[in-house]
């Protein structure tokens, strides 16, 4: 089965996720379940919290034929290019809506891997905005923060009579 999504505006999603402090057969099982739960939306990415687990996890699955997702620990970006990039983003989080988003085109990340070393790499592109959209979600940040109060206030007034409508 499936962890269910936490629906906006659960305060878990406002707070900022703790640190991991080791890769074990706990945080593995985790980081499985958020890939079955990004596959199943289907999405780019998933950080733990959206799923209500309060820990500095997230996947990223950018490829065109997927099972490639990169998998994680208390990420964190190290450089971003000057350069920016606009895409639509979305969250499962809140459902129905979107906003086109500016953020840096690349990225360089560092973070505990899946073998528990930590890694340094590189993501462009639509990989560099899941990332970034992930680690803002770590966070306790949504992408729609991004947006101008008024923006903001309209997106999320627009789910809310999506979600009232069910």
């Amino acid at each position: 089965m499936l962890r269910p999504i936490l629906p906006w505006p659960d305060p878990t999603l406002r707070k900022p996720a703790g640190d991991v402090v080791a890769i074990t057969d706990e945080v593995r099982a985790i980081w499985a379940d958020m890939v079955a739960v990004m596959e199943a939306m289907p999405g780019y990415g998933l950080a733990a919290v959206q799923i209500g687990v309060p820990l500095q996890l997230a996947v990223v699955d950018c490829s065109e034929t997927r099972g490639q997702a990169v998998r994680m620990a208390n990420p964190e970006v190290l450089h971003a290019s000057v350069q920016f990039r606009e895409h639509e983003e979305a969250s499962p989080n809140l459902p129905g809506v979107s906003a086109v988003i500016r953020r840096p085109r690349a990225v360089t990340v560092r973070f505990l891997n899946a073998e528990g070393l930590v890694e340094e790499r590189d993501f462009v592109g639509l990989w560099a905005t899941s990332v970034q959209h992930q680690i803002d979600h770590l966070a306790g940040k949504m992408y729609f923060d991004h947006l101008s109060p008024l923006k903001r206030r309209m997106l999320v007034a627009k789910a809310d009579k999506l979600r009232r409508k069910k």
